[in-house]
């Protein structure tokens, strides 16, 4: 049984779909005016494994996840750079596809951009001014009328009062209210348009989810998320649109994946104090950084240091080294129900990760006690290991290949080195091939010594 933690009932819940052979999730993507950031990792990272769950155990699962193409913070980038909004745009969606892929993130089925679905968000806007749900304000721009939507502030609580206290009446005056918040932009003269009933202009930002979750799922769908900071007022909004447009309801489950911190403070773009995804991928592997992001469950704040991600690399390795010199083809080993049951378990509860990592430690350990003892049954369990790891994943290489990274010398350095200590210690030169062992050592090379010769890897 999948318990999900719902936002909008701020509870966990049994998951019951709407269709058991067509589950919808969208989440929302990235604005691509930069290089995506940590934050954006935990994201993509934890919707990865998600996905890759709920596909473990449902038929057929459509995972959409869009692409902001068009915003104000595109058209002042590339105003700044003097190129056009799709060379930009087209340069950081590379980027980004870049980095899921060195982080392992699986493609969503549909990734939508927002400029190829304009007329969708065209087609919603005039279906809520049919319903007194909009209006164009004085300027031109369209607004979504916020008191007529009874349900205003169901996902996040904000009271309409508190907000009201708090907006800034005197910049919002080409709005009927305060609240309300726009759905089309009218043209200017220097910025990318589309024709419309209400004249040339562009979408608001909130419309294009709620246009493309409708168009490439449906008006009803079970899973819907993003980073925490959407709560308010993107996914408020949201409901907004789409429910007043549909007269039905939006989206089942709400999830939210929890902020990445940096001295406790939020990291993000607006404040100025992110790191890249790429940044961190100069000094860390892709799957020692999915690691780090899986390592703390979704919701909770996820506090990033070097210091942290060292942990997540050593115990990375330690899955790694448990596997390492074990075969993993034998169909014919069993594997343990136990572990794989609870490992589920993990998962099924709100997506528990730290849990679910916790278990792929306790089969590490009993492999290590079983390669002395029962070589058969720690094949099955590297076996096992792999396969949860994967998962999640992780565990996607061979063992022996990945603990030999991020060494400063080339393989055929190593082996070479490895070659002149055998023949010193073949001329009985002891002191020749200590020197050669630690001089490896120092650049983070491990010899391992046995009957069967000597093998290497990472400190």
């Amino acid at each position: 049984m999948l318990k999900i933690y719902n936002t909008l009932t701020n509870q966990k819940e049994e998951f019951q779909p709407i269709d058991t052979n067509n589950i919808g999730i969208y989440v929302c993507g990235m604005t691509v005016y930069d290089f995506c950031h940590m934050g954006h990792a935990r994201v993509l990272v934890m919707f990865d494994v998600i996905t890759r769950h709920l596909r473990r155990n449902f038929l057929s699962v459509k995972y959409v996840r869009n692409i902001t193409d068009i915003d104000d913070k595109i058209i002042a980038r590339a105003a700044e750079n003097n190129e056009d909004i799709y060379s930009l745009t087209n340069r950081f969606i590379d980027a980004m596809h870049e980095d899921e892929r060195a982080l392992g993130v699986l493609s969503p089925d549909i990734e939508p951009r927002a400029t190829e679905s304009i007329d969708k968000m065209i087609e919603m806007i005039e279906s809520l001014s049919k319903q007194g749900l909009a209006y164009q304000g004085k300027n031109g721009d369209v607004f979504y009328s916020v008191r007529k939507f009874k349900d205003y502030g169901k996902l996040s609580g904000k009271n309409l009062d508190d907000l009201v206290a708090g907006a800034r009446v005197d910049v919002e005056s080409d709005k009927d209210d305060p609240l309300d918040f726009v759905l089309w932009k009218k043209a200017k003269s220097d910025e990318p348009s589309w024709p419309s009933p209400w004249g040339d202009g562009r979408p608001g930002w909130h419309i294009e989810c709620s246009a493309m979750s409708n168009h490439f799922i449906s008006n009803h769908f079970d899973i819907h998320g993003g980073g925490m900071d959407l709560t308010f007022p993107h996914h408020e909004n949201e409901i907004a649109q789409s429910e007043g447009s549909n007269n039905c309801k939006f989206v089942n489950t709400w999830m939210h994946v929890g902020f990445v911190n940096i001295d406790d403070e939020k990291m993000s773009k607006s404040l100025n104090n992110f790191f890249t995804i790429r940044d961190v991928l100069e000094k860390y592997d892709g799957e020692t950084l999915r690691y780090f992001l899986i390592s703390s469950h979704y919701r909770s704040p996820l506090n990033f240091s070097d210091t942290n991600i060292e942990s997540a690399k050593s115990g990375l390795k330690r899955l790694y080294n448990a596997t390492k010199g074990l075969s993993t083809t034998a169909d014919d080993i069993g594997p343990e129900a136990d572990y794989e049951a609870r490992f589920n378990a993990a998962l099924n509860d709100d997506f528990n990760t730290p849990i679910a990592l916790s278990i792929l430690f306790e089969i590490a350990k009993q492999i290590n006690i079983e390669k002395a003892i029962n070589h058969e049954k720690a094949y099955g369990l590297a076996k096992q290991l792999i396969k949860l790891g994967n998962s999640l994943g992780i565990l996607e290489y061979n063992a022996e290949d990945y603990l030999k990274q991020g060494s400063e010398l080339s393989e055929d350095e190593i082996s070479n080195k490895i070659l002149q200590r055998e023949s010193a210690r073949a001329s009985k030169d002891f002191a020749l091939s200590d020197q050669i062992r630690d001089e490896l050592l120092e650049l983070g090379i491990i010899l391992e010594d046995s009957v069967n010769g000597t093998t290497w890897r990472r400190k």
